[in-house]
């Protein structure tokens, strides 16, 4: 054994791209040619060359198609090639099947296709087009995997196979995701370009629109968007269901969805636009049902006076009835090694890579042609120099000792090649008796004729052009039909309100001081509602389903969640944080109502339940638990994410108390029971977040837990730590200036908050 020195480091990158070259040529990639994967070209080439499943054949076992094409070609597993057979049979898979497959190939719902021994498929005559001239020497043959037979590298497809039923594959740093086609559309663009070799993507667009996809749908893309996908290669095709309105019985409506997106799992969108019925996130239905037979039918039911174009563009939005189609178009490329480079195209690219093959193809053809036409010539010929002689020669081969003997005589004797004595003898007695010299010169003068013909074509490229254009032609005549998506560049995006899509009902939106949230009905007695243990009410904010709830927390961050997300609950509800993005250590500090501009003359909860509604121009005060604050203009809040907004800022050490609202005066208290009522002229009013300034002078032991503001004198509650409530006045606080430190309320106890 022969020991070689290398190193790990080359080893591992050459075999690594030795592997990654083989997933890319060999399985993952299309050829931009024939628009086929090796397993798609040896599937068609082995139900064709070896099986004979053509199209007026009856049809075969698919697991003998699946056992023939791993015994001769492809040396990978079954079940891959059996499911690249279902799916060129899957007429919402491909835009033109190319195999007609008997018994259950799958479905739009995502069912599987049954086990391939109880299957049977056979080729559709498309599929024919695909495979071309491959008897006629058109195409190179390389030895399969063990040398025991050939294969073809690429088939002579006449059809644009790549563009037609377009093609995606995940191989080792690259992919390619090319969407389906018109054929009829396709065949245009290439007129055009063998028309005009210089013309751009975006003349070529003008006929070969966008892709067409087999399930239907509308592309919503500009022209601009389309050419700039076929000029780079890249880009989102956006997709979207067809609807229309339908009236029913007893004066119902429904709205009913003709067809959904590419490569979409109808059952799984069924269940998903069911369960945001289920769950009333759209509310302008009420039941959906599936009723497609061989089309699709998506019945979707109106609630009374529901307006449906509302109700289709929440679904557009929060459904995968509108996606998009990330367009690649990678394809392998012909190299002059004959190995495929893998290589990111242009749609002119693509087709003129097409045309230039089918180029080739037809003059490969034609050679064939012209060589069989020789060889039948010099037969002729022959047969011409020996025919005036026939009893003689007859007399040769009588005397003859066999094949070989006749055949060196007649040569001897008539001056004939080897092949033209061979001929002769090989003629049965019957064709001499139904065979006339004129026959024989009129057959030798049209296939001269016919060979003449082929060479003028050969010296002609344009010759040869109008061959590939005749053949388009026939193929768009067989094949080419009506485009299935429409394009619609102009649309009306339609404004999404969230209260358009929330059932409106009058709740309690409840918050605890812990922190966790629900909503029951009004009807109920929020004063009995279920609370952890050792937690107590905060807030139950008199709403609607339409409303908001607004949050402070103590490290100056502002919330707003709409109630119809709070969990509606007679249980204990769930933490904020399981659905606002809360930072660790962050708790709730207040909460407001936010009652939208047309719910105006929402109920009041009484005040000893510490309600707390918060419109727009309100100016609230914001003070830290060492007596800094200030007065924050409230505007509109559109746009603020679950993240929150910062509205106030604090020195090391400190963090939000309390919020009230600013009045006449402002009334503070601590910890340990100090008190301070200071005039409103001395609160500053900011617009966007701040430290602010000293509202009161804490002391190093206590800490400003409640604000409030009031335009009279009034009594509030301290409610202390004993769990007893204690009634003070306002009267009784120290008024002054700002930066005071207040006068003591209670004699003993510390104050755990302030009941307004």
């Amino acid at each position: 054994m022969t020991e070689i020195e290398t190193s790990l480091r080359r080893e591992s990158r050459d075999r690594y791209l030795t592997y990654a070259l083989s997933v890319v040529t060999g399985r993952a990639l299309p050829d931009i040619r024939d628009g086929l994967k090796p397993v798609q070209r040896r599937i068609l080439y082995t139900m064709f060359h070896e099986l004979k499943l053509r199209p007026e054949k009856s049809h075969r076992k698919s697991a003998a198609v699946v056992g023939a094409v791993l015994a001769q070609f492809h040396p990978h597993g079954d079940t891959a090639c059996y499911e690249a057979m279902v799916r060129m049979a899957q007429d919402f898979s491909l835009r033109y099947p190319l195999v007609d497959g008997q018994g259950n190939f799958g479905s739009l719902d995502g069912d599987g296709a049954a086990a391939y021994r109880y299957t049977e498929a056979k080729l559709l005559p498309l599929a024919l087009e695909v495979l071309g001239e491959i008897d006629q020497e058109t195409v190179d043959f390389r030895d399969n995997f063990d040398a025991t037979t050939q294969e073809p590298t690429v088939l002579p497809s006449r059809v644009p196979h790549l563009l037609m039923n377009g093609a995606s594959g995940i191989a080792v740093g690259m992919a390619t995701n090319i969407p389906p086609h018109n054929l009829s559309d396709i065949v245009k663009a290439l007129n055009m370009l063998l028309d005009d070799p210089e013309a751009t993507t975006a003349k070529l667009v003008t006929v070969l629109k966008g892709p067409d996809f087999p399930t239907g749908c509308t592309i919503l893309n500009t022209k601009k968007e389309l050419t700039d996908i076929y000029q780079t290669g890249r880009g989102a095709v956006r997709m979207r269901g067809d609807w229309k309105l339908e009236d029913g019985a007893r004066g119902k409506r429904a709205a009913i969805v003709t067809s959904i997106p590419y490569a979409l799992n109808k059952a799984q969108l069924i269940e998903k636009i069911a369960d945001l019925i289920a769950t009333k996130k759209v509310p302008q239905f009420v039941d959906i049902r599936d009723e497609s037979t061989t089309d699709i039918r998506i019945v979707l039911e109106l609630a009374p006076e529901a307006d449906v174009e509302l109700g289709m563009a929440y679904l557009f939005k929060h459904s995968p009835l509108e996606g998009n189609f990330q367009v690649n178009l990678t394809a392998l490329t012909p190299t002059a090694s004959g190995v495929g480079k893998p290589e990111l195209v242009s749609l002119k690219q693509c087709l003129r890579l097409f045309l230039d093959f089918r180029i080739d193809v037809t003059e490969r053809r034609l050679r064939f042609e012209r060589k069989n036409l020789l060889e039948r010539i010099h037969v002729l010929e022959g047969f011409v120099l020996i025919y005036d002689a026939l009893d003689e020669a007859l007399q040769i081969v009588r005397k003859s000792s066999g094949r070989q003997d006749s055949a060196d005589k007649l040569r001897k004797r008539f001056k004939l090649s080897e092949i033209q004595a061979y001929a002769v003898v090989d003629m049965r007695i019957y064709q001499l008796s139904r065979t006339n010299i004129a026959d024989i010169r009129a057959e030798l003068k049209e296939k001269e004729s016919r060979v003449a013909e082929i060479e003028s074509i050969l010296k002609s490229k344009k010759k040869i052009e109008g061959l590939v254009a005749k053949d388009l032609a026939e193929i768009d005549k067989l094949y080419g039909d009506k485009r299935r998506s429409k394009i619609e560049a102009r649309f009306e995006e339609i404004e999404l309100k969230a209260t358009d899509f929330v059932v409106r009902e009058e709740v309690y939106a409840i918050v605890t001081q812990d922190g966790w949230i629900k909503r029951i009905r009004q009807t109920n007695d929020f004063t009995t509602t279920r609370l952890r243990e050792g937690d107590i009410l905060l807030h139950a904010h008199p709403v609607t389903t339409v409303d908001s709830v607004l949050f402070f927390t103590n490290l100056g961050y502002f919330y707003e969640l709409p109630v119809s997300e709070f969990p509606s609950s007679s249980g204990y509800g769930d933490p904020i944080q399981k659905i606002l993005k809360f930072k660790d250590g962050e708790r709730v500090v207040a909460s407001f109502s936010f009652l939208r501009p047309e719910d105006g003359g929402q109920q009041e909860l009484p005040l000893d339940a510490g309600e707390m509604s918060l419109k727009v121009g309100d100016v609230l005060v914001l003070v830290s638990e060492r007596g800094t604050g200030f007065g924050l203009q409230f505007e509109a809040f559109d746009g603020i994410k679950k993240s929150g907004k910062r509205i106030m800022k604090f020195r090391e050490g400190d963090s939000l108390a309390s919020i009230g609202f600013l009045d006449t005066n402002i009334g503070f208290v601590t910890a340990k029971g100090s008190g301070l009522v200071i005039s409103k002229r001395e609160v500053p009013v900011r617009s966007q977040a701040a430290v602010g300034v000293s509202l009161m002078s804490v002391r190093a032991d206590d800490k400003l837990i409640g604000v409030f503001g009031f335009s009279r004198t009034r009594d509030i509650y301290l409610q202390m730590a004993s769990d007893k409530e204690k009634k003070v006045s306002t009267s009784d606080f120290q008024k002054g200036r700002r930066g005071l430190k207040g006068k003591k309320l209670v004699a003993r106890g510390d104050v755990s908050h302030v009941l307004i």
